[in-house]
C-alpha cells in the first residue's frame, strides 16, 4: 500500500491538498498520514482544525513513499517550522517530495530545487530564500512540474499537483484519469 505523509503547518492551505488526500485515500487505496511540528492540532487557513496522526519526528522516511507539504500563511507570517531536515531525510532515501505554493519556496530554501526543473508561485519568492540557486531551472507556468522525484506547483494548481504526485507514485491510471479529469476542466 502506498503511504503518503502530509506535513501540515499552522495556517496551512487546506484546498491545496484536499483533492490529493481524497483521491489517494478514497479512490486509490493509499494511506494518508498527517503530521504537525509537535503532533498538536493545527488550524488551516480555511478554519479546519486537524488533529494530526503524529509529530514530524514520527515520519520515518523508510515507512513512506512520499512527503507532501501544502503551502499556507505560516511562511508569510514568519512562523513556519524548519522542514529542511525532514525534506532531506525523505530525499536521502529516494522518496518523492512535493511542495505547493509557499511550500515550494520552502523546498527552494533546502537546496533540493537547485538541480531539477520546478515551479512555484513566483521565481522572486524562491530567490528571496537563502540556499536557492536553481533560477535557471524555474518554469514560469500554471501547472505543476515533476522531475526526479520532486513535485512543485503554484498555489493555484492543486489539480495538476495531485496528478503529478499520483503519477510519480505510479497511482495515476487511465481509470483515475477518467474519474478525476473533470476537476481540471472548470475554466
Amino acid at each position: 500500500m502506498t503511504r503518503i505523509a502530509i506535513a501540515l503547518t499552522p495556517d496551512y492551505a487546506d484546498w491545496e491538498i484536499g483533492l490529493l488526500i481524497a483521491v489517494a485515500r478514497s479512490f486509490l487505496g493509499a494511506e494518508i498520514v498527517t503530521a504537525s511540528p509537535e503532533g498538536a492540532p493545527v488550524t488551516s487557513m480555511g478554519g479546519l482544525r486537524v488533529t494530526p496522526d503524529c509529530a514530524y519526528a514520527g515520519l520515518d522516511p523508510d515507512a513512506f513513499d512520499a512527503l507532501v507539504i501544502p503551502g499556507g500563511m505560516s511562511w508569510e507570517k514568519g512562523t513556519a517550522p524548519d522542514l529542511s531536515g525532514l525534506v532531506h531525510a525523505f530525499r536521502d532515501r529516494g522518496r518523492l517530495v512535493a511542495g505547493i505554493c509557499a511550500a515550494a519556496s520552502a523546498l527552494a530554501g533546502t537546496g533540493i530545487l537547485n538541480e531539477v526543473a520546478h515551479t512555484g508561485n513566483a521565481l522572486a519568492a524562491h530567490q528571496a530564500v537563502p540556499g536557492y540557486g536553481g533560477s535557471a531551472l524555474y518554469r514560469d507556468q500554471p501547472q505543476a512540474v515533476s522531475e526526479n522525484g520532486i513535485v512543485t506547483a503554484p498555489g493555484t494548481s492543486p489539480f495538476t499537483f495531485t496528478v503529478a504526485i499520483l503519477t510519480a507514485l505510479g497511482l495515476w491510471t487511465p481509470e483515475a484519469d477518467a474519474e478525476m479529469a473533470g476537476f481540471g476542466r472548470e475554466f
